[in-house]
């Protein structure tokens, strides 16, 4: 079924990564701007995130043993910084989303690149060094992303959607790494329902959009592929959701061979089986370097 297995470390079939996108109210204010302080209900909906979800988050995947990916804007890392904190001492990876969670699509590209640079900035002075990773706010991936990215040093990109393994996407600067996802098993369209984000997705219980996720695991385990959770920690960081995250977890180590594991982790094991030959990744040229 895949076009370009490639070996997974020890003998597993298959990698799982889970990771979460922190956006906290920086969506919200680059959305609706100054009126978002009026917003108290959906204010209070969205920082739930550093208030309640990941303290919560640490705790069980803790428990669990589980190291993830967490994709933070810029803005989040300058303005919730014991939740940061929280997450780089739980041994976490931590990517970066923009800056205000903007939609590079949108932007020229000297505005994604001044967002970039800003992002970078807080980055460097609250949790030091450079991010390996990044996502695009919204999947919004631009035709000038990719060769700001490589011209920033990133090592790999989780916001395409191209393959069921990983590939490599080629642009005028050079390549970088594509670790792709997919709108299923992102939690936005299974969970949100708030009319200030104009999105009103039909109210269900967890294990509906547990169905979703639980079936794209089994074909990546059984054919050898990769599966990366897109999930919000004020969306499935709530009782009843992480609950069913919990019990999907477990239903994944009860298979044989999976790999859990952090982006960055794949992305080097990726690139060490290049460098030895050992595997080949495909190569997409991408349009860039538009005005």
């Amino acid at each position: 079924m895949l076009m370009n297995p490639l070996p997974w470390p020890d003998g597993h079939r298959c990698a799982v990564s889970i990771t979460w996108d922190v956006d906290v109210d920086s969506g919200l204010r680059y959305a609706q701007g100054d009126k978002a302080d009026a917003l108290a209900a959906t204010l209070s909906f969205v920082k739930y995130s550093p208030r309640v979800a990941l303290p919560r988050l640490m705790q069980v995947f803790s428990a669990l043993g589980l190291r993830l990916t967490f994709f933070v804007p810029g803005w989040v890392i300058e303005n919730y910084p014991a939740a940061i904190e929280q997450i780089q001492r739980h041994g976490h990876e931590i990517g970066l989303h923009g800056y205000m969670h903007e939609r590079s699509n949108q932007l020229t590209r000297q505005e994604e690149a001044a967002v970039l640079e800003k992002a970078l900035r807080a980055y460097e002075k609250h949790i030091g060094g450079r991010p390996r990773g990044w996502r695009a706010p919204g999947f919004a991936f631009s035709a000038n992303s990719l060769d700001l990215l490589v011209e920033a040093g990133f090592s790999y990109d989780s916001s395409l959607m191209g393959d069921d393994v990983p590939y490599v996407i080629q642009g005028a600067s050079g390549q970088l790494l594509e670790l792709p996802t997919d709108w299923t098993l992102d939690d936005w369209p299974h969970y949100m329902h708030n009319r200030d984000f104009n999105y009103t997705m039909p109210i269900s219980a967890p294990a509906r959009a547990m169905e979703v996720f639980r079936a794209e695991f089994d074909a990546a385990h059984r054919y050898g592929a990769m599966w990366i959770s897109v999930w919000h920690p004020f969306l499935s960081g709530r009782l009843a959701k992480l609950h069913a995250v919990v019990e999907l977890v477990d239903y994944m180590r009860s298979k044989e061979g999976v790999w859990f594991a952090r982006l960055e982790e794949i992305c080097d094991h990726v690139k060490g089986l290049h460098r030895d030959g050992l595997w080949q990744p495909t190569i997409e040229q991408l349009a860039t370097d538009l005005p």
